[in-house]
């Protein structure tokens, strides 16, 4: 009877440690609802991985030799050899977006700009940590507050620290409605969150440009960084798919069953990084404050942005609007629109917020490409 209890001599702390955190990211998707598609994947396969000689990963198991494991093979295929995982996804975020309420005030493409701050600062400050580029990059990329792009930059520039990451750009997009009012808070007044905005009337936007639309942003942004036509081909692909109303079904399929499978597996398979002997030190803690200060300081880029445009402007601009320039759509602009109803209930902010989130999708997978064209380019 002994030999059935001798695998626990191959337990150490370090399992138990991520034992915890995959108990954690469970409940935080099934009591909290935080992200759930993709919280609770990851935190199963926590558990998984790390559970000695269970044949999930590869591994030497006595009396059976070699073990080939699905969730090794999974990450190997579909993240590691090609990214293709992250960027089918793509297809399926792009094809649930509609550009319309950014195509009628496309001057909210600042805001998007403007929330990248967060990113490069995070950068800096992770390269004076003693972070080399590769890493302090991949580490940068959770300001994007958008899962599947740092994903696919974490691969490409090889960081070492991709489990740790992706649990943070995940916790934290999950995290947005307690993130961002706090950090609004802090740097607005009561009399600027009142700041009323009336629906501007929305114009009809030709089905040619919404075609249009998704063609041109491909073309102009592969030309100016050629590192992120994946990126931005493919959530564009799926745009297209959806706007030009001939591909009905494929569109739906893309919404739904493409998202929903990929996003399955894809929580699952990044759980090999989570390996208790790489994911259990100080590293990780630090990578993960430096998440944190990169989504708090994206949010503050964007509404310091909009304060800086009130000084010029007659009609002012609420600061809030500002924050929902990160790419975790839509859940910013509703976060918003709370705060907005709860200082003044007669304040709707809904559109104008919609508008500065789409931007973010756009401007994060642009900057996104932006930084590994200057990555790559440096790294010779």
């Amino acid at each position: 009877m002994e030999f059935i209890f001798e695998n626990f001599a191959n337990l150490t702390w370090k399992h138990f440690v991520m034992y915890a955190i995959g108990i954690v990211l469970i409940a935080l998707a099934i009591k909290k609802e935080y992200e759930p598609s993709l919280l609770l994947p990851m935190g199963f396969g926590a558990i998984l991985v790390n559970l000695p000689l269970s044949g999930v990963i590869n591994q030497i198991m006595p009396g059976i030799g070699e073990v080939h494991g699905p969730i090794q093979w999974l990450f190997e295929t579909g993240i590691d050899a090609a990214e293709i995982m992250p960027l089918l996804l793509f297809i399926g975020i792009g094809a649930m977006i509609d550009f319309s309420p950014l195509l009628s005030r496309p001057v909210y493409f600042l805001f998007g700009a403007a929330a990248t701050f967060g990113i490069f600062a995070t950068i800096t400050l992770a390269v004076l940590l003693g972070f080399d580029m590769n890493d302090a990059a991949a580490i940068g990329i959770i300001g994007a507050a958008d899962g599947p792009t740092t994903i696919l930059v974490s691969q490409i520039l090889k960081s070492n620290y991709l489990g740790p990451i992706m649990v943070a750009a995940y916790s934290y997009m999950a995290l947005v409605p307690i993130i961002q009012p706090a950090t609004i808070r802090l740097l607005t007044t009561k009399k600027e969150r009142m700041i009323r905005m009336p629906p501007e009337e929305d114009r009809e936007i030709p089905k040619a440009l919404k075609i249009i639309f998704p063609i041109a942003v491909t073309m102009i942004v592969g030309i100016i960084s050629p590192a992120a036509v994946a990126l931005i081909g493919f959530l564009m692909f799926g745009n297209l798919i959806r706007e030009c109303t001939v591909l009905d079904s494929l569109s739906q399929a893309a919404q739904n069953n493409l998202a929903n499978l990929i996003t399955l597996l894809l929580g699952i398979t990044v759980a090999f990084t989570m390996q208790a002997e790489n994911f259990v030190k100080v590293d990780t803690l630090l990578v993960m404050l430096l998440g944190l200060f990169a989504f708090i300081f994206d949010t503050a880029g964007g509404v310091l942005f909009a304060k800086f445009l009130n000084l010029f402007l007659k009609r002012k601009i609420n600061p809030m609007i500002g924050a929902t320039g990160i790419s975790a759509f839509p859940m910013s602009a509703r976060v918003v629109q709370r705060m907005a109803l709860k200082e003044d209930p007669e304040n709707f902010l809904l559109m104008h917020a919609v508008s500065a989130n789409v931007s973010g999708q756009v401007s994060s997978v642009a900057a996104s490409g932006i930084l590994l064209s200057l990555i790559l380019s440096y790294l010779g």
